[in-house]
């Protein structure tokens, strides 16, 4: 009976039962490489493949994703045909040699042929092999169809339909780091690069106290002080372009100046500053998230703003209006109220504050921030706000690049730390400055400085010609822009 089942050798039924087997074991290691091929390209990965890969990459991905969207549906075809494929084997190799040759040889080759191999080549190639056998997969969608189907719905009812997996912040940051030249492993992104990616992950966790400026270390000014040459020569030497004013005590801070409003100051005229252009300073809460101060620094509200500590927080009062939503609108309603213009009693007309002062132009941003010191009362904070720093775009644009940003007149690179700046150092990454710089020479420095005044005012201070007022402004304003320079 043995010799009944077996078939004779190079025949035509022996040579159909071979071209049987081999195309079993290609098909079941078809099955096994798109198993693993298809399995391991997350849906995640193909919309990026589709959205933002290369022209070829994108055509692959966009012919294999509509296969592997229903991915239980796709996990039971394929699993089912490979199942077919190997239980068949040993069934027309028992007709061919001896039932302990068929065992031997059926697992050689399925687990040679059948899985080694086809995994390996669909691991590496995935996105080829799956785009190029897209159309055979959906035929065997539909052959399947009956038996897969129902079983992919079970699936789906107990694991769950989706199985997208998204990086976590944590996870995305250490993804991006692995992806710089400076990891080794290949990526092209540059220590800049990740680094501001990885501030702009960062960023959503940091509050206003991690990059404001303490009040003690701010530079401000006395509402009640005089626009002398003293206290013009103390604000060109910290080269802010915004100075807030405080009233009485520095922890109540009530609006800021421009330094550009400053230009036309004589120095010895002594103005007061309650004289000169006063704008409206927002405050913000030191637990406001940065994201939500830099918004509304874009919106060319203000640069600037004062963060207050909420005594009532400290002591553990439930407040519910202080939590980060509420920060965050009463931030923009903070910025509504700086905008809104104050206007005189006067019949609506502003009044000229400061002579020579030209009138100001509407433009983008706040114009009309003004603040009225002169004719209404001083801005008033709820006694459980305590100022305790201030912010500026440029903290938050340095917590973004986590470096610091240094110009001409910063004197410490952390304020907070007190690192003195290295010019040096600076100089030697531009090895053009210092042959650029001409040497200073303190003879000739002031008579410099004259003739630059004479030439640009058609004034002589020596000669007594034009106002000496002029002429001490002008040659202020030289002056500050050469140590500017």
């Amino acid at each position: 009976m043995a010799e009944d089942k077996d078939i004779p050798c190079c025949g035509t039924k022996f040579s159909l039962y071979v071209v049987i087997i081999v195309g079993l074991v290609a098909f079941a290691g078809l099955m096994a490489g798109l198993t693993l091929g298809l399995m391991s390209l997350g849906l995640v990965d193909l919309e990026v493949l589709i959205k933002s890969g290369r022209p070829q990459d994108r055509a692959h991905a966009a012919k294999i994703f509509p296969v592997v969207k229903n991915q239980h549906f796709l996990l039971c075809t394929l699993l089912i045909g490979n199942s077919l494929a190997m239980e068949a084997l040993p069934v027309f190799l028992d007709k061919l040699v001896p039932p302990w040759a068929a065992i031997l040889i059926s697992v050689t080759l399925i687990l040679m042929f059948g899985e080694i191999l086809p995994q390996a080549i669909c691991t590496r190639y995935g996105l080829v092999v799956g785009a190029t056998m897209a159309p055979f997969v959906r035929i065997l969608l539909l052959i399947f169809y009956p038996i897969a189907y129902p079983i992919s719905k079970v699936l789906d009812w107990m694991l769950g339909k989706g199985h997208t997996a998204l990086l976590r912040r944590a996870e995305l940051k250490t993804f991006v780091n692995f992806h710089g030249n400076e990891a080794g492993k290949g990526g092209d992104l540059t220590h800049d690069e990740t680094t501001i990616i990885t501030g702009a992950l960062e960023l959503t966790e940091k509050t206003a106290k991690d990059a404001m400026t303490p009040i003690s270390k701010a530079f401000s000014l006395d509402l009640d002080a005089t626009l002398n040459l003293e206290t013009l020569n103390s604000i060109m030497t910290m080269g802010h372009s915004r100075v807030p004013v405080y009233y009485r005590d520095q922890m109540n801070i009530i609006g800021l100046i421009l330094v550009k409003n400053l230009l036309g100051v004589d120095p010895d005229e002594g103005v007061p500053l309650r004289k000169m252009i006063m704008r409206k300073i927002p405050r913000v809460s030191e637990n406001m998230p940065l994201y939500d101060i830099l918004n509304e620094f874009q919106k060319g509200h203000s640069h600037i703003a004062v963060v207050y500590k909420d005594l009532y927080e400290t002591k553990g009062r439930p407040t519910a209006e202080h939590d980060a939503s509420g920060s965050a609108t009463d931030l923009q309603q903070e910025m509504k109220d700086v905008c809104t213009p104050l206007m005189k009693n006067d019949g609506g007309k502003q009044a000229k504050k400061v002579p020579g002062v030209t009138t100001f132009k509407r433009h983008r941003g706040c114009s009309f921030c003004i603040l009225d010191v002169e004719n209404a009362p001083l801005p008033e904070f709820p006694p459980n706000q305590v100022a305790v720093g201030v912010i500026t775009m440029e903290d938050v644009i340095e917590e973004l690049l986590k470096e610091e940003i240094l110009d001409e007149t910063d004197e410490y690179v952390n304020i907070h730390n007190r690192i003195k700046v290295n010019m040096n150092a600076s100089h030697e990454k531009l090895p053009g400055i210092n042959s650029f710089k001409p040497p200073f020479d303190s003879s000739t420095a002031a008579s410099t400085t004259d003739a630059a005044v004479t030439q640009f005012t058609g004034t002589d201070a020596a000669e007594g010609t034009g106002s000496p007022g002029t002429h001490q402004a002008a040659k202020w304003d030289v002056l500050r822009d050469r140590d500017t320079l």
